[in-house]
């Protein structure tokens, strides 16, 4: 299964920006992006190094809570084997 993380873009530099989640940055392609308005402060969905979707700031919470979600039933059923 492949997911894209939720990223807040910390500066843009042409078609590459520095983006940051959960105290880890990563540098992003912006090229799939570029028809939209993207500005230093948006959140991003970044996908293998690129940016496919901007988001709002509410469905990259939601994602997180989701993932958060996940983790901690993958590490309960951990415990319970």
């Amino acid at each position: 299964m492949c997911l894209g993380v939720p990223m807040q873009i910390k500066e843009i530099d042409g078609f590459t920006a520095r983006c940051e989640a959960r105290g880890i940055e990563r540098m992003a392609s912006l090229f799939l992006l570029q028809h939209e308005d993207l500005r230093v402060g948006d959140m991003v969905m970044i996908h293998v190094g690129n940016a496919i979707q901007k988001m709002t700031q509410e469905d990259a919470q939601t994602a997180w809570d989701l993932y958060d979600e996940i983790l901690d039933a993958e590490a309960a059923a951990r415990d319970d084997a």
